[in-house]
């Protein structure tokens, strides 16, 4: 399957920027102003195009491994930098980047003088890194989206004196000479969006079924840690997915693209607030408003995505009833092609038998009880519903293995 490649990770790194913003404070677009600051200096240092693509990429997802680090930090373990930085680096290395990464989102934490998160002095990691830490920083520290011009005559002095305590030598050249007013302005909120389309490459990507799952591994991971009371909706979904495909025969790459969809169905769950997510009662009708846009969200994130056209269908689909009672599109059985009226009998059988915040986790017979009502109700496939209750029966209360990733 071919995809762009710049597109999927301008949407990854869309929803990744509102989740850092919810659980950090963090302003919006960070991701996007680090990607298009690492672009230029990569341009200014004449790298090659293999390498401007694989720098760029890394710095739009550098933040990858957010939630979970912050779920480290919920269970006690003390702050470090260091898991936040092995997490992204493990997560990346598993997309389909065709050009060397390693280091670059490891040691993004690194500075200069050695006293960053691994302790790597200049020279000791990899000019990849070093342009992703200094873009991070300077945002961090600057707000770079609301600077003044006025003074950026003292951040490129702040940048001068930092050089070789934060900031590499020749990260620091590349900053300096690409920092001006003019970057500055296309940094602003109001025109991120098309300096990023005009800033990072584009990468066409020949997805093979080994590439799909693994970023179908990495995408639920990152859903699944939003929050601690879906920790694996998303993985246990793909994986249903799987295994329902396969018993319907399902040729290894359309079971591949469906895994993957079901990966990415609840990746608009990302920009919905954590507290709705957890909260232990009946969400009210404001709360279930916002609730039901995340599938919006899915399509909103996917649909940009050249290649993705049928993983999109699927993914935002899912909430759809064949009366036309769902959401958000309120499709009729005609609209629903069969993987996506597959996916939403999946979704209720996970969402239903799974522990939430309102209701304790239930056994087959309990979860099948409620399917059938639906089907009966005709907002669900009652064939589909039959099938799941002879397949699924043997996982009662388990989870449903990962299928087996082929090695990179």
């Amino acid at each position: 399957m071919r995809i762009r490649m710049d597109q999927l990770m301008e949407s990854l790194s869309m929803a990744l920027d509102v989740v850092e913003g919810e659980l950090l404070g963090a302003s919006t677009y960070h991701g996007k102003r680090i990607a298009v600051l690492v672009a230029a200096m990569c341009r200014h240092a004449k790298m090659d195009d293999r390498f401007l693509s694989a720098a760029t990429f890394c710095a739009l997802l550098h933040d990858n491994a957010l939630t979970e680090y912050i779920d480290a930090l919920k269970k006690g373990d003390p702050p470090s930098m260091r898991p936040h930085c092995q997490y992204g680096q493990r997560n990346a290395e598993m997309l389909p980047f065709e050009s060397d990464i390693d280091g670059f989102i490891l040691y993004h934490h690194e500075y200069a003088d050695g006293s960053g998160a691994f302790g790597k002095k200049a020279g000791e990691y990899p000019f990849g890194a070093e342009l992703i830490a200094i873009a991070d920083m300077i945002d961090i520290d600057h707000h770079l989206a609301t600077l003044s011009f006025d003074t950026l005559p003292d951040l490129r002095r702040q940048i001068v004196e930092d050089t070789g305590k934060r900031f590499t030598i020749r990260a620091a050249g590349a900053m300096l000479a690409i920092l001006d007013e003019e970057i500055l302005f296309l940094l602003r909120d109001d025109r991120i969006e098309e300096t990023v389309q005009q800033s990072i490459p584009f990468t066409i990507v020949n997805l093979d079924n080994g590439a799909m799952m693994r970023l179908a591994e990495v995408t639920a991971r990152i859903i699944d840690y939003k929050s601690t009371f879906t920790r694996k909706h998303t993985s246990q979904i793909a994986n249903r997915a799987w295994l329902m495909s396969g018993y319907y025969g399902c040729n290894d790459t359309l079971r591949t693209k469906i895994y993957l969809a079901a990966a990415l169905h609840d990746i608009g769950k990302l920009v919905t607030p954590v507290n709705i997510l957890e909260k232990p009662g009946k969400l009210n009708e404001e709360e279930f408003t916002i609730i039901k846009k995340h599938v919006y969200h899915t399509w909103n994130l996917l649909r940009p995505i050249d290649g993705f056209e049928d993983i999109c269908r699927w993914a935002s689909e899912h909430h759809e009833k064949l009366d036309g009672s769902g959401y958000p599109f309120g499709k009729r059985r005609e609209d629903l092609d069969f993987i996506s009226r597959m996916l939403a009998c999946i979704d209720i059988y996970q969402a239903v038998s799974e522990a939430r915040p309102y209701h304790n986790p239930r056994d087959h017979q309990a979860t099948m009880a409620i399917l059938y009502g639906m089907a009966e109700k005709g907002f669900v496939d009652e064939s589909i519903v039959k099938d799941m209750d002879l397949v699924m029966a043997e996982y009662s209360n388990q989870d449903i293995p990962s299928p087996a990733l082929p090695p990179l």
